[in-house]
């Protein structure tokens, strides 16, 4: 079954995930001016969730540069030298195949692993100590030293960088360019979310005053802008789980808790980009699920004309569902298993095949009920 969700959020004045120059990422749409929040910060906000809705910190992965520092660490815990622990997990990345500046501590690229790996990773130099040792010392130029990795090294990376309990790796994939074998591909599409009007990026002027200035001095200590809009964003994501089962596999029940997991939060997950100025904390108004046997229908060209309705989330809401009934009377509905709908402000029109429900938490057991049967 595959599982899709689309979600109706306004935010007010916020700066939730911004450009190289600091102003809200934006696109072009329609041939005009949109919002837009970056796939890659809609699912970090929903990664933070996982936790809070039933995956344990063991059935969640890492992104890391940061192995190195974090086995050594481990290692020194468990009695070795420091020096000498260092040297040893240093062997054993470059071992292993991964590119390494040693000098740094860090691996060459972002590492998405297991929350066992460190675990895993310092059992292997404990075993190997010794053979580690003496790979080093053989080794002219430590640092950008590289290695072919014969089977059996083969067999301890995939063991050492195990992702088959990983929640978070199994719906978002992983590729490690090192070694195409440990890649895993993603169940979960996240789309860019992109505003269903044209916005305008505005500024914010602002001071600050020494709190401990002399009274008879006056003006700000400190001046400056900040770049923000508002918008009501069309957000897209769907999961596989199908392909979730295959990266999860023989964990029928963590499956489960991952597909529930994944709707919960990508429901609650807002960018934490400028939070403290702006406090951008909303909710989605507007949710239509869909669980469906094949395909993937985003619908954000309901949006390709802006909407200019005075009540931006109410004209929004009509052109999603409106959408959606005309792409399901176009190509058929032999693909959807079921479609349910809810909405916080309550302006939600009927539609056909689509099941109205009135809070989250119907709507959650309507989604997750229809794609399990």
């Amino acid at each position: 079954m595959i599982i899709e969700l689309h979600l109706l959020q306004s935010f007010p004045v916020s700066n939730l995930n911004r450009d190289d120059t600091g102003q809200p990422k934006t696109a072009t749409f329609g041939g005009h001016l949109r919002g837009r929040i970056s796939s890659q910060s809609l699912k970090r906000s929903a990664r933070m969730l996982f936790q809070q809705y039933g995956l344990d910190t063991s059935e969640v992965g890492v992104r890391t540069k940061r192995l190195l520092d974090n086995v050594v660490d481990s290692l020194v815990r468990e009695g070795r030298d420091r020096d000498q622990a260092r040297v040893v997990a240093t062997a054993a990345l470059q071992q292993l195949g991964f590119g390494l500046d040693a000098a740094k501590g860090l691996t060459q690229y972002l590492l998405y692993v297991s929350g066992e790996a460190v675990g895993h990773l310092t059992g292997y130099c404990q075993r190997d100590w010794d053979t580690l040792t003496a790979f080093a010392a053989a080794k002219t130029n430590a640092q950008q030293a590289k290695v072919k990795v014969d089977k059996t090294r083969q067999a301890d990376a995939r063991r050492i960088l195990d992702a088959s309990r990983a929640a978070d790796i199994a719906l978002f994939g992983r590729m490690i360019a090192d070694n195409k074998d440990l890649n895993v591909d993603a169940a979960s599409q996240v789309a860019h979310a992109v505003s269903t009007h044209v916005v305008v990026t505005e500024f914010d002027f602002y001071t600050a005053v020494d709190d401990l200035k002399p009274h008879d001095e006056s003006g700000a200590d400190m001046i400056g802008t900040i770049d923000f809009n508002t918008a009501c964003y069309y957000r897209y994501a769907n999961v596989d789980t199908t392909q979730l089962a295959h990266n999860l596999p023989g964990d029928t029940d963590l499956v489960q808790r991952t597909t529930k997991a994944w709707l919960h939060a990508f429901i609650n997950a807002v960018p934490g980009g400028k939070q403290n100025s702006m406090a951008a904390r909303t909710m989605p108004d507007t949710l239509l699920g869909v669980v469906r046997e094949r395909g993937a229908w985003n619908l954000a060209n309901a949006f390709l004309k802006p909407v200019i309705d005075n009540d931006l989330m109410a004209g929004s809401t009509r052109r999603l569902m409106d959408h959606f009934t005309k792409l399901t009377g176009f190509y058929g509905t032999s693909q959807i298993h079921t479609a349910t709908a809810a909405s916080v402000s309550g302006d939600l029109p009927e539609h056909d095949g689509v099941r109205i429900v009135r809070s989250v938490d119907e709507f959650a057991s309507a989604v997750l009920s229809s794609a399990e049967a």
